[in-house]
C-alpha cells in the first residue's frame, strides 16, 4: 500500500524533473561549455535550488505562495528576468568569433547561478504540489511526506548531476566546441522565450 502511494508521486517527479527546461538546457550547455568540474557545482546549484522549493511545498508554503498574488508575480518577474539575463549571456557568447577557450572557463559562482536559476522558478514549487498531491492524501502521516520529498530530491540530484557527468564527456565538449555558436545561439532563444512567457504570466495574472 505504502508504494502503491508513493509511486504515483515519484514517476510524476522524475518525468517533469528530466523533461527538458531551463534548468537541464543550462546544465548541459554549462557542462559542455566549462567541464565536468563547474558542470557539477552547477548541478549542484540546481538540486538546492529544487530542494528549497520542495521543502516549501512540503511544509504546506507553496499554498500560501500561490495564495499571494504579490508574492508570485515577484517570484516571476524575478525569474523572468533572470532567464532574460542567461538569454544574453549566451547571446554574446554565440557573437563571439573567438575560438572557444576553455582556460578562461572558471569565471563565475556556478552554484550560486544554479540555485537562483531554480529558486527562482515559481513553477517548481506548482510542479512539486502537482507531484505530491497525486500520491499522498490527508491520512498519510508526516513520515511519509518526509521520505517522499527526499526521495524526490535524491532524484532531483541524480538528474542534474547526470546531466553534468554526460555533457561534459569529451566527445560531446568537442562537438560543442566545433557547432558553438549555434548551440549559444539556440540556448539564447530558449531561455528569451522562457523568460518573456514567466513575465508575460506575471503582467496576465
Amino acid at each position: 500500500m505504502f508504494l502503491e502511494n508513493i509511486l504515483p508521486v515519484l514517476v510524476a517527479f522524475f518525468i517533469v524533473t528530466v523533461s527538458p527546461g531551463p534548468a537541464n538546457i543550462a546544465a548541459a550547455t554549462i557542462s559542455m561549455s566549462k567541464g565536468r568540474k563547474h558542470g557539477i557545482k552547477f548541478a549542484l546549484g540546481l538540486s538546492t535550488g529544487l530542494a528549497f522549493w520542495g521543502l516549501v511545498a512540503a511544509t504546506g508554503m507553496g499554498a500560501i505562495l500561490q495564495a499571494s498574488e504579490v508574492a508570485l508575480i515577484a517570484l516571476k518577474v524575478f525569474g523572468g528576468l533572470y532567464l532574460l539575463w542567461l538569454a544574453y549571456q549566451s547571446a554574446t557568447a554565440a557573437a563571439k568569433p573567438t575560438q572557444f577557450d576553455q582556460s578562461s572557463s572558471g569565471n563565475g559562482n556556478w552554484y550560486l547561478r544554479g540555485f537562483l536559476l531554480n529558486a527562482s522558478n515559481p513553477k517548481a514549487v506548482v510542479a512539486w504540489m502537482a507531484a505530491l498531491s497525486m500520491g499522498l492524501g490527508n491520512g498519510d502521516s508526516i513520515v511519509v511526506l518526509a521520505m517522499v520529498t527526499i526521495v524526490c530530491m535524491i532524484l532531483g540530484v541524480v538528474n542534474y548531476i547526470g546531466h553534468a557527468v554526460l555533457f561534459s564527456n569529451p566527445n560531446v565538449m568537442n562537438g560543442y566546441i566545433r557547432f558553438r555558436r549555434w548551440i549559444e545561439g539556440a540556448v539564447a532563444v530558449l531561455f528569451a522565450l522562457a523568460g518573456f512567457s514567466l513575465l508575460r504570466s506575471a503582467i496576465a495574472r
